[in-house]
């Protein structure tokens, strides 16, 4: 088996979602508003009342970009897991697109780049509502906005690599309940890692989320330094490694 190094073909395949993305625009966005500020509320000034503050700042100024950064999550690993899944496997999409020149490989990144996309439409709108709130700097969107593009490409890529192998569409209930879930819970989200005992601590070094918590919630207060580039090094190569992975994987299993 050969793999090819993907081209720019790949770009017909992310503006083929986007087409099918700008049908259902308005149902398809409202739920990026709605969750995060029923999150923030609920919780930021809710359960804050009881928290006080964290790190010198308030609970809803420190939950805000936790929230941030798993709707970047979500927004990518739902798309690159189920909606690919669907594509892939119901509706036979993929199919038809290998039967122009675009090859698995283009596939593979385009898929990765739309989950990305996505990733990217969830985090302006949640960004907009937490800086309408007062909770981040609308200068931080400079480092944030890339920063979640960077996270959807590898949570992106984390997905596709799991879309790659999974044997029916049940299969993603363990993707989500013994990765994404705990990531969710371990990675800073909702309460400082700091205060986790020294196993845990070391675990959630590993999970991808807790590097974009770790750049993103310093950078809604306008705090930005070198400090965050071992964060970005630590997503590029994941990112690059998961990619890869998934190429092969599911080139393994069109061809088969």
């Amino acid at each position: 088996m050969r793999i090819e190094l993907p081209s720019w073909r790949a770009r017909h395949v992310w503006t083929r979602n986007l087409s099918v993305f700008k049908k259902f625009f308005i149902t398809s966005i409202l739920p990026y508003f709605a969750e995060p500020l029923l999150f923030i509320l609920a919780l930021g000034y809710g359960l804050g009342l009881f928290v006080g503050q964290i790190g010198g700042v308030s609970y809803p100024q420190f939950l805000a970009p936790g929230i941030l950064s798993s709707s970047a999550m979500f927004a990518a690993s739902y798309e690159c897991t189920y909606s690919t899944f669907v594509r892939m496997h119901f509706q036979k999409t993929f199919d038809a697109v290998l039967s122009t020149p675009v090859m698995i490989e283009d596939i593979v990144v385009g898929e990765i780049v739309w989950g990305a996309t996505k990733s990217l439409i969830s985090g302006t709108c949640i960004f907009l509502v937490i800086f309408l709130l007062g909770l981040a700097r609308i200068e931080s969107a400079l480092i944030i906005l890339p920063t979640i593009m960077l996270v959807g490409l590898m949570f992106s890529s984390l997905s596709m690599l799991f879309t790659s192998i999974v044997p029916s569409i049940d299969g993603f209930n363990y993707y989500f309940t013994l990765l994404v879930s705990p990531m969710f819970l371990l990675s800073g989200v909702f309460f400082p890692v700091d205060s986790l005992p020294a196993i845990v601590r070391d675990i959630s070094w590993y999970l991808p989320l807790t590097h974009a918590v770790n750049v993103i919630r310093p950078a809604a207060t306008g705090l930005v330094s070198w400090s965050f580039a071992p964060d970005l090094a630590w997503m590029v190569v994941f990112t690059i490694i998961c990619a890869a992975i998934s190429t092969v994987l599911m080139k393994r299993r069109m061809i088969q």
